[in-house]
Formats: structure tokens, sequence, C-alpha cells
């Protein structure tokens, strides 16, 4: 069946995209104002984009028009920003910290989260995730009046001790990580324990076909 995007309302056509784009990695991004006051919450619309640099990009929808939520004010005015990655033992927490809270209620104080201090940027780092990034802003691509893509350059990352395998090697211990995912509707999330190997093909190894 074909959707037509140019003529679908917005709601509309995020019903389909989150319903289809899964699963999606969780982005729990924790931001810091002028005046010292962290701000938490959970993004879905979230990836990876590159190496050198080192760059993820965050997807932040507002509350209504002119509203870009606490994270999105607390980056333009800070530039600086952690991303913190969901485990399922931190996702009774990780919703927490999704409600729509006042300004000036802390999402970790509710949450039962404790923080630790970043080395590089101010926001601190949830101490009970198991991955970190700590990211400073490289850029804001406004799409309208109430939505913004971030793009962050990664200057540090913290994985925790357990499932770093050979730190001089950079290899992690994936599957102790233990994260979920974004699937579809408004509370569809999925494990990462479900796997299967598929190497990738080799071109001398594939047989072209006439």
């Amino acid at each position: 069946m074909l959707f037509d995007f140019t003529t679908l309302a917005a709601q509309d056509r995020y019903k389909l995209m989150v319903s289809t784009i899964v699963p999606r990695p969780i982005a729990w991004v924790v931001t810091q104002d002028l005046d010292g006051r962290v701000n938490a919450a959970p993004y879905s619309f979230f990836n990876a984009f590159a190496n050198e640099p080192p760059v993820v990009m965050i997807g932040i929808g507002g509350r209504k028009p002119g509203d870009a939520k606490d994270t999105g004010n607390n980056i333009r005015e800070t530039d600086e920003f952690v991303v913190n990655l969901v485990s399922e033992e931190t996702a009774q927490a990780m919703n927490v910290t999704a409600i729509d809270f006042p300004h000036d209620v802390d999402e970790l104080v509710q949450a039962g989260l404790t923080t630790i201090p970043s080395t590089k940027v101010k926001p601190p780092r949830i101490a009970e995730s198991p991955v970190a990034f700590e990211c400073e802003r490289m850029m804001a691509i406004e799409l309208n009046h109430d939505r913004t893509l971030i793009l962050g350059r990664v200057v540090a990352m913290h994985v925790r001790d357990d499932a770093v395998m050979n730190p001089e090697r950079c290899y992690i211990d994936t599957p102790k990580l233990n994260l979920i995912g974004r699937m579809h509707g408004a509370g569809g999330y999925v494990r990462t324990t479900d796997r299967f190997e598929m190497p990738r093909i080799k071109l001398e190894d594939w047989v072209v076909r006439e």
C-alpha cells in the first residue's frame, strides 16, 4: 500500500515511521542549563552517523509550537550534552524521565538515579547507564517551529568496566550491556538478546549471476 507523505498529517507520518523503523536505539540525554539545573530525557530518533569525526544525531520535538523542550534549549545555550544508553535494568527509570515534568523538577531524582561528573563536558552522566557519550554540539538544524536535529561530536565515552573485554584494542562485550531499543506503539520496546550471526560476503567468494 502506498502512503503519500505529501498528503498525510504529521501525526500519521509519525505513526508510520515509528511502526516500521525499528528497533531504534534510545538516547537518554542529560543536559544542564546556565544555572546548573540538570535535565534528563529519552529520545529514540537517534543514532550514530560517523566515526571521523565521531558524530551522533538526535531528533528533538517540542511539546507545542515554539517549544524545543528543556533538552533542546539547554544544548543551544551550553553546546554540551551526554548521551546515555538504556539497559533493560534501567528501562523503568528511563520511562520515569520521559514524564513531562515542570522545568524545576529534576527527572533524575524522580527516577531514583545517581550521576557521575563527566570528564570533558559540564552535564553529568547517569551512573546506572552502562554506556555514556560526552558530546559537544556541532550543529543544530531547525526543521520547523518545534523540531530540531542536534549533531554532536563525541569527545569522550564511558563503558561499564565489566563489559570491556580488551581496552587496548577497544573490544566491548556488547551482549553484556543488555541494551534495549524502541519499537512501535506507545510502550513498545525490544531486548537485544535475540541475535544471529551473518558474516559479510567477500567479493571473491561470490559467483556473479549472468
